[in-house]
């Protein structure tokens, strides 16, 4: 099981890395100067770390049903291949 899971680990790890890479060249290309208003205002009421906060639960939120999916998954192929 635990294998099971460290597989859906590093097939997520290879998923999220290009992705990651790519939106870190993006933003390093925009530069200081291009930086929307609303982020600065979103910074300045403190705001900003309840978007950062809303992110990190929704992708919580999507990692956890995945793992009990993988899960369920593996416990239906057992019972398939014990029968």
């Amino acid at each position: 099981m635990k294998n099971k899971t460290n597989n859906l680990l590093s097939r997520a790890m290879a998923l999220l890395l290009p992705l990651l890479l790519l939106a870190g060249a993006a933003l390093a290309q925009t530069g200081a100067a291009d930086q929307p208003e609303m982020a600065d205002a979103l910074r300045a009421n403190g705001k900003i770390y309840v978007v950062v906060l809303v992110i990190v639960i929704i992708l919580s939120g999507l990692f956890v049903y995945l793992v009990r999916l993988d899960r369920k998954v593996s416990r239906l192929e057992r019972e398939v291949e014990g029968r």
